[in-house]
């Protein structure tokens, strides 16, 4: 008698792990979707169709443009250089899988150093100033290698003008960020379930206990 109700309370603890378990894997899942990939669409000059590139498939050169205006403070210039001194204009709107975020115009060519503008109007209706700003010293090679046709540079340094406070959503910037967040969540939901687990495991030896003194 004592036997089979040792085999049946190990028998109903891992049927309730393994419920547990698939419950608690199946929420994580629809809790944590895929987040959709960041990505960048160039148009401007020399280019008869926008330059789309993904995350995806192209991260290095998404994470690059994107580093072109992840440093703008709140508050640029309110005047910019004069227009004959711009160079050509290149539009960056960064994208979260479809839905386009930010808008801003690079002059990479732009007398004096790169300049980049923010519109006071964004594509994701979010309030912000208008504003120039310097841009980084690649700017003209991050634009080239992305694939928009501008002569090479070959005293182009890595980075340049910057700082402030991050502007762009980091969920458009970081398209690792929501991963990690899964992973995160899925960790927290993992130790939560073996809690249960142990719970549970812990009520059934109790009653296996208490069984086996009533049987004696």
């Amino acid at each position: 008698m004592v036997r089979t109700v040792r085999r049946l309370v190990a028998v109903l603890t891992g049927g309730f792990a393994a419920a547990v378990l698939s419950l608690g894997l199946a929420e994580t899942a629809r809790a944590a979707p895929k987040p959709p990939p960041a990505g960048v669409e160039i148009t401007g000059q020399g280019l008869a169709e926008p330059l789309r590139l993904r995350a995806d498939d192209r991260p290095a050169h998404v994470v690059a443009l994107i580093d072109q205006v992840n440093f703008l403070t709140r508050t640029g210039q309110a005047k910019g250089p004069k227009a004959a001194d711009l160079g050509p204009r290149y539009t960056v709107v960064v994208f979260a899988g479809d839905v386009a975020k930010q808008t801003y115009d690079l002059y990479p060519k732009a007398v004096g150093g790169p300049r980049v503008f923010r519109p006071a109007k964004q594509p994701d209706a979010r309030k912000t100033t208008a504003g120039w700003f310097l841009g980084r010293l690649n700017m003209s090679e991050t634009l080239r290698t992305a694939g928009v046709p501008l002569e090479r540079q070959f005293d182009a340094v890595s980075g340049g003008a910057g700082g402030g406070e991050r502007v762009i959503p980091e969920e458009a910037l970081n398209p690792t960020k929501d991963l990690d967040e899964a992973f995160g969540e899925l960790q927290r939901l993992m130790l939560l379930n073996i809690a249960v687990v142990l719970v549970i495991t812990s009520g059934l030896a109790g009653i296996a206990l208490l069984v086996r003194r009533r049987t004696r």
